[in-house]
C-alpha cells in the first residue's frame, strides 16, 4: 500500500513539474528556452519521455480551444459580414474619409472642435465632406453610426480572439523549435548513455570508437549546449582511464600467465612426448618410414596421421588437445593493443609488454636451489619456459608487431645460455645415474618441444653430449659397487655343477666352452668362480644403461656404437680394473683366492669378443668398420693378472718375513746344536704347503695347468731368492757385532735344509738344481768360512773358474771382521795362546787383502 501511494505522489510531482516547464515554454521567448529544456532531463532518467507525451497532449489540446473558438465566432463572424456586405454599397456612394467617422462618432460637438483636435491639416476637400455628413438627415445619421458601433463591438472580440490565436501560434512555433533541438540532443545523449553502457560492460575498444563519433559527429551539431560542453571536456579523461584500466587487465593478464605458464608448458611438453612415441613406433613397425619434426598446433586439434597402427580404441580414448587459449584468456592482450592502437600510442604499448615479458622470463630461468635433488623439480623448471615461449610465439602469430621474431629469438638466446648453465651446474650435482637419465630424456622432450616452435635448440644436443659424459661417469661409481659386490660374496672356488640344467644356467649366463670338461661326467666343477658369470652379466648391463641414454640424440648408429665401446672400455679399464685391483691388495685374499683370481680375469679375457659381438648386434655396426673402437679387455685383465701374480709373490715373501722375524740365533754360541733351528724347518713346511695348492688347482685338458705352473715356479723362486736374501742380510745385519765359528756352523745346517728344499722339487718344472741356485751366493760364502780356504779364495778371485766366485770380497770382509772381534774375547784362545796369536794374525792378514780387494773395486768403480 505504501509503495503504491509513493508511487502516486512521484506521479504527481511529475505531472506538476511538466505542467511547470510547459508554462514557461509557453511564455518564454525562444532563444531562452535552453535552460527550460536542460531541466527535462535533469531529473529521472526517463522523464524526457513523459514529457514529450505531456507536449504532444498540451499541443493537441491548444488545437481542441483554437477550434472551438473558430467555430463559435464562425455564425457571429458571418453575420457580420453579411451585414458588412449590405451597407457596403452605401459605404460605397458614401466614400466618405476615415476621419468623418470620426467626426460621427464625436456625436453634436462642431465641426470646428474636430477640426481643432486633429493632429493632422485638414485640407478644404475634408471640410466639405465634413459639411456634406453634417448636411446627412438625422435618420441616416443614426444608421450610419449605429452600424459604426456594432461593427466596432463586432471586431473587438474578433480582434480578442484573434490575439489569442496569435499567442498559441506563438507556443506552437516554440513547442517544435524545443521538439527540433530535442531531436538533435537526443542522439547525442544517447551515445553518451551507450558510451557508459560499453565502460560499464568493459567494451573499451567500442568505447573509444563511439567517443570518436561523438565527437566528430554528434557534439559538433548542439556544441553552443552547456552539457555537451560538459561531454566534450569528460572525454579526454575517459580515454585515460580506459588507457589505465586496460593497462591494469594487461598487468593481471602478465601475473596470469606466470602462474599459468608451468601448465601451458605441461600440456606442451605432453604433446611432444606423445609424438616422441608415436614418431618411434613408426619407425619401428614401419621399417623406418617416420615422420617429420613433431607438429603442434595452437589452433584446435592437432594434425592425425592415420597409417594403419592405432586402432578404434585408440581413436575412440584420443582427448582434444588443449591450446594456449584453452587455458589462458589472451583477451586482455589484444584489447589492450586495439586501445593503445586507437588512441596512437601502440609503440608505448609494445615496449611496456616486451620489457615485462624480459623480466617474467628472468624470472622463469632462476632454478630452485633443489632442483637437482628430485626430477620434479626439472620438468617444473621446464615446464615453466615450454610455457613463456608458447605463450610469445601465440602473441607472435595472433598479433602484428606486438612481439618480433627477432625480440622472440633475442629472449630465447638469453634464455638458451642461461639454461644451458644451470643444467650444467646442477646435473653436476647427480650422483645418481637414473635421474640423470630421466634429465635427459626431460632434456629431449623439451629440445624438441620448443624445436616444433622454430626456436633452434642444437646446443641442447651438445649439452647432453656433456652430460653424458657424467652420466658414464654416475655409471661407473655404480658399477664399481656392484663389482665389489660381486667380489665380496664370491668364494673363489670352481663353480660346482651338480645337473645338466645347471650346466646350461651358468652357459646361459656366460659363453663358455670346453670340449673336455664337456664330457665329464655330473657332478663336475667349471674352472671359473661365481664372479665370473656376475660380472660379464653386469657389463651387459652397463652396456644397455648406457645405450639408454644414446637414444634420442639425432646420433648415426655408428657413432653410437662409438659412444658404447668407449663407455664400456672405460668401464673395463678403470672401473673393473680398479676394483681387481683393490681386491687383490685385500688383506684377507689369500694365494688360492689369488690363484683363482688369475683364472677368472682368463676367462674374461676371453669373454671380450663376445662383448664385442653384443655391441654389434646393438648398433648394427659391422666390426670391420674402419673406425670401429676395439675392447680394451685384454690388457685389462692382463694387468690384473700381472698385479694378482706379483701379490701373490709379495703375500709369499711377507711370510718369509714373518718366520724370519721368529729367527732367534745365538751368535755366540761355541759350537751347533746340530740340527736346523724350529723357525726354518715350520717356513719350509709352510712352503711346502703352500705350493701344493699349485698342483690342486684345475689343470686338466687346458692351459690352466700350462699358467698355474708357471706361477707356481716364478712363486717358488721368488721365495728361495726372497729367503736367501734374508738369511744373507742376517749375517751382515750391522746391529750383529760380532759372531762365532759355532753360530755360522749353525746357520750352515739352516742353509743346508733350504737345498734340501730346493732340491725335492717343490713345484714340478724346474730343469736340474736351477732351484738350488737361488741359495748358491750363502754356499759359497758359508763354504769359504767353514773350510777355511782363503789363500784358494785370494788366489782365484776374479777367476771364472774359481770356487767362490759368488762371494764378494766386502761381504766376506763384513762377516770376517765380525768373526775377528768375536776371536778376540773368546775365553778358549786363552790357554793356547800363540795359536790365539796365529789365527789373529791371520785373520787380520786376509783383512788387509780384502780391503785392499774391496778398494780396488771401489777405484776401479
Amino acid at each position: 500500500m505504501n509503495t503504491t501511494n509513493m508511487a502516486e505522489n512521484e506521479t504527481l510531482e511529475c505531472i506538476t513539474e511538466h505542467e511547470r516547464i510547459l508554462q514557461e515554454i509557453e511564455s518564454t521567448d525562444t532563444a531562452c528556452v535552453g535552460p527550460t529544456l536542460r531541466s527535462v532531463y535533469d531529473d529521472q532518467p526517463n522523464a524526457h519521455k513523459r514529457f514529450m507525451e505531456k507536449l504532444d497532449i498540451r499541443i493537441r489540446n491548444h488545437d481542441r480551444e483554437i477550434e472551438k473558438m473558430c467555430n463559435f465566432h464562425h455564425q457571429g463572424f458571418v453575420d457580420a459580414i453579411t451585414e458588412l456586405l449590405k451597407v457596403r454599397a452605401d459605404a460605397e456612394k458614401l466614400m466618405l474619409p476615415p476621419y468623418y467617422y470620426e467626426l460621427m462618432r464625436c456625436g453634436g460637438r462642431s465641426v470646428g472642435t474636430y477640426l481643432h483636435g486633429c493632429a493632422v491639416p485638414v485640407g478644404p476637400s475634408v471640410c466639405l465632406h465634413l459639411q456634406l455628413a453634417r448636411s446627412l438627415p438625422p435618420s441616416l445619421w443614426a444608421r450610419v453610426t449605429d452600424t459604426n458601433r456594432r461593427l466596432q463591438d463586432a471586431g473587438r472580440e474578433v480582434t480578442a480572439q484573434t490575439q489569442e490565436v496569435i499567442r498559441c501560434r506563438i507556443q506552437q512555433r516554440n513547442m517544435a523549435t524545443t521538439v527540433e533541438k530535442l531531436q538533435l540532443c537526443i542522439p547525442v545523449l544517447e551515445m553518451y548513455s551507450k558510451l557508459k553502457e560499453q565502460l560499464e560492460s568493459k567494451r573499451y575498444y567500442a568505447a573509444l570508437k563511439t567517443m570518436e563519433q561523438l565527437e566528430e559527429v554528434y557534439i559538433p551539431r548542439v556544441s553552443q549546449y552547456r552539457f555537451c560542453q560538459i561531454m566534450a571536456e569528460n572525454l579526454p579523461k575517459l580515454r585515460e582511464e580506459i588507457k589505465d584500466v586496460s593497462m591494469s587487465d594487461l598487468k593481471d593478464f602478465l601475473e596470469s600467465i606466470r602462474k599459468h605458464s608451468d601448465k601451458i608448458g605441461q600440456t606442451a611438453m605432453k604433446q611432444a612426448q606423445q609424438h616422441r612415441t608415436f614418431n618411434s613406433a613408426v619407425q619401428k613397425q614401419a621399417n623406418g618410414m617416420g615422420y617429420g619434426k613433431p607438429l603442434y598446433s595452437l589452433n584446435g586439434q592437432m594434425p592425425t596421421q592415420h597409417n594403419g597402427l592405432c586402432s578404434e580404441e585408440d581413436d575412440q580414448s584420443e582427448e582434444e588437445v588443449l591450446t594456449a587459449q584453452d587455458l589462458v584468456d589472451f583477451s586482455p592482450v589484444y584489447r589492450c593493443l586495439h586501445i593503445y592502437t586507437v588512441l596512437g600510442d601502440r609503440e608505448t604499448f609494445e615496449n611496456y609488454y616486451r620489457k615485462q615479458r624480459k623480466k617474467q622470463a628472468r624470472l622463469v630461468l632462476q632454478p630452485q636451489s633443489n632442483m637437482h635433488e628430485t626430477v620434479a623439480g626439472y620438468r617444473r623448471y621446464f615446464n615453466q619456459i615450454v610455457g613463456f615461449f608458447v605463450v610469445e610465439d601465440h602473441i607472435l602469430h595472433a598479433t602484428q608487431g606486438l612481439v618480433t621474431r627477432a625480440f622472440t629469438d633475442e629472449i630465447w638466446n638469453m634464455a638458451l645460455s642461461k639454461i644451458i648453465a644451470v643444467l650444467r651446474t646442477h646435473s653436476s650435482y647427480c650422483s645418481d645415474p637414473d635421474l640423470v637419465l630421466e634429465l635427459k630424456t626431460l632434456i629431449v622432450v623439451f629440445a624438441d618441444t620448443l624445436q616444433g616452435y622454430g626456436f633452434p635448440v642444437n646446443r641442447l644436443f651438445d649439452l647432453l653430449f656433456e652430460i653424458r659424459e657424467q652420466y658414464n661417469e654416475t655409471l661407473l661409481k655404480k658399477w664399481a659397487l656392484v663389482f665389489r659386490e660381486i667380489f665380496d660374496l664370491d668364494n673363489y672356488s670352481p663353480i660346482p655343477v651338480e645337473t645338466e640344467e645347471e650346466y646350461k644356467s651358468v652357459l646361459s649366463r656366460f659363453p663358455f666352452h670346453d670340449v673336455e670338461i664337456e664330457k665329464q661326467d655330473f657332478p663336475k666343477k667349471l674352472p671359473m668362480s661365481q664372479s665370473v658369470p656376475q660380472i660379464y652379466i653386469q657389463v651387459k648391463e652397463f652396456i644397455y644403461a648406457s645405450l639408454k641414454f644414446s637414444e634420442s640424440l639425432h646420433r648415426s648408429s655408428t657413432e653410437i656404437d662409438d659412444m658404447l665401446r668407449k663407455s664400456t672400455n672405460l668401464l673395463l679399464t678403470r672401473t673393473l680394473s680398479g676394483c681387481l685391483q683393490n681386491l687383490i691388495k685385500k688383506p684377507h685374499i689369500g694365494l688360492t683366492e689369488l690363484v683363482q683370481i688369475i683364472i677368472n680375469t682368463t676367462h674374461l679375457e676371453q669373454a671380450c669378443k663376445y662383448l664385442e659381438d653384443f655391441i654389434t648386434n646393438i648398433t648394427n655396426v659391422s666390426p670391420e668398420t674402419a673406425h670401429t673402437t676395439r675392447l680394451y679387455g685384454l690388457s685389462t685383465f692382463k694387468d690384473a693378472r700381472h698385479a694378482a701374480e706379483g701379490e701373490i709373490y709379495t703375500k709369499l715373501n711377507q711370510k718369509i718375513d714373518e718366520f724370519i722375524q721368529l729367527a732367534d740365533y745365538e751368535w755366540g754360541m761355541p759350537e751347533s746344536d746340530g740340527r736346523a733351528s724350529g723357525y726354518l724347518m715350520d717356513l719350509i713346511n709352510f712352503l711346502r704347503s703352500t705350493f701344493q695348492v699349485f698342483t690342486h688347482l684345475p689343470n686338466n685338458y687346458n692351459d690352466h695347468a700350462a699358467m698355474s705352473g708357471k706361477v707356481a715356479q716364478t712363486a717358488c723362486m721368488s721365495a728361495c731368492k726372497h729367503l736367501s736374501t734374508s738369511l744373507m742380510q742376517m749375517l751382515l745385519d750391522s746391529e750383529l757385532k760380532q759372531i762365532t765359528m759355532g753360530a755360522i756352523q749353525q746357520f750352515n745346517l739352516d742353509v743346508i735344509q733350504c737345498e734340501l728344499f730346493a732340491s725335492s722339487e717343490p713345484v714340478p718344472g724346474f730343469q736340474g738344481d736351477t732351484l738350488q741356485l737361488a741359495f748358491i751366493d750363502l754356499r759359497q760364502l758359508l763354504d769359504l768360512f767353514m773350510v777355511w780356504d782363503w789363500s784358494t779364495y785370494l788366489a782365484d778371485y776374479g777367476q771364472p773358474t774359481s770356487k767362490y766366485l759368488r762371494v764378494n770380497p766386502s761381504t766376506a770382509l763384513a762377516l770376517l771382521e765380525k768373526m775377528k772381534d768375536s776371536s778376540k774375547k773368546n775365553h778358549i784362545f786363552s790357554q793356547f795362546r800363540k795359536n790365539d796369536r796365529d789365527k789373529q794374525k791371520l785373520i787380520e792378514t786376509v783383512v788387509k787383502q780384502l780391503r785392499s780387494l774391496v778398494n780396488g773395486m771401489s777405484q776401479h768403480s
